[in-house]
């Protein structure tokens, strides 16, 4: 008899990690967060905003060829130059191949950026869409859709606003590069002394957090079909831009180790873009599961 009271009274006792929740609220927080994120599909949604955001480096590429062919087309004497190098670089049937495959993309440089631009809308217009239902879906919230044309636009600007947002933080994190750093202050002219530029790489660091947590707050906030408070949104947007900085700092010390060598320089730059997607994509759902488990929701 006492055995088996002994067994049932084992049974009841709750184990560690009930016993870790039960102690500290943050890490009950960050269970029902992570119960929120599984329930709700995250690694789903996250996978499929990782394929939007590496089938749209295609397009972009087009437009990045457009552009390169304008600006080729009215510098004749670079172009000559170009030309001359892939030649010396490459001899032989090859390189006059690539020769003629440039020339051919400037000379159709019009309709090449055409069409990377209407792709790269689509795709980009995509991504947005399964990232708001990926968000509304973490609110568990759902809201009446709007019409066709008033939701692509809506989708158009917020896609936009992120787009540009997120280039402006990983700009600032690059500023915070200590050769970067020392070339920008000697192309000013200013002095190159270390506790300068140390201080310059703080600022450029603190400044790309706080944009990164306006940039999160907002998204938590206003992406989803139906908008909630910024006071529910402001301390999930903290935790998205402190774990965002620190994976960017990740990411830019492996791209670093692995452009050395050959197949590094082909390869790795795409599977860091795929990781980087991924994983920006987890982050940002797990910050609205987070927010969305908040006691003053």
């Amino acid at each position: 008899m006492s055995r088996a009271v002994t067994n049932q009274a084992d049974r009841a006792k709750p184990g560690v990690i009930d016993r870790l929740r039960a102690r500290y609220g943050w890490f009950d927080h960050v269970m029902r967060a992570q119960e929120r994120y599984d329930d709700c599909q995250g690694n789903f949604f996250a996978a499929g905003m990782s394929y939007y955001t590496i089938f749209a480096l295609f397009p972009l590429a087009m437009v990045g060829f457009s552009v390169g062919g304008f600006l080729l087309s009215r510098r004749p004497e670079v172009l000559d130059q170009i030309e001359h190098r892939i030649k010396y670089s490459i001899p032989g049937e090859f390189g006059n191949e690539l020769v003629a495959l440039m020339d051919s993309a400037i000379s159709s440089r019009a309709s090449v950026g055409v069409i990377g631009l209407a792709t790269a809308a689509w795709v980009g217009l995509t991504w947005m869409a399964n990232l708001r239902e990926a968000l509304s879906e973490m609110w568990e919230t759902r809201s009446d859709k709007k019409g066709f044309v008033s939701s692509k636009l809506s989708d158009l600007l917020a896609m936009v606003w992120a787009f540009g947002a997120m280039l402006v933080t990983i700009a600032l994190t690059a500023l915070a590069d200590p050769k970067l750093m020392r070339k920008i202050l000697r192309w000013l002219g200013v002095p190159d002394f270390d506790l300068l530029s140390a201080l310059l790489r703080v600022a450029s660091l603190g400044m790309a957090v706080a944009v990164s947590w306006l940039l999160f707050t907002w998204m938590i906030a206003r992406l989803p079909r139906e908008s909630v408070s910024f006071n529910s949104a402001m301390g999930a947007g903290a935790v998205a831009a402190v774990g965002y900085e620190l994976f960017k700092q990740a990411g830019s010390v492996y791209l670093q180790s692995v452009i050395n060598g050959p197949a590094g320089a082909v390869f790795g730059p795409v599977l860091g873009l795929l990781v980087f997607a991924y994983v920006t994509a987890r982050l940002i759902l797990f910050a609205t599961a987070w927010a969305a488990v908040s006691e003053d929701v």
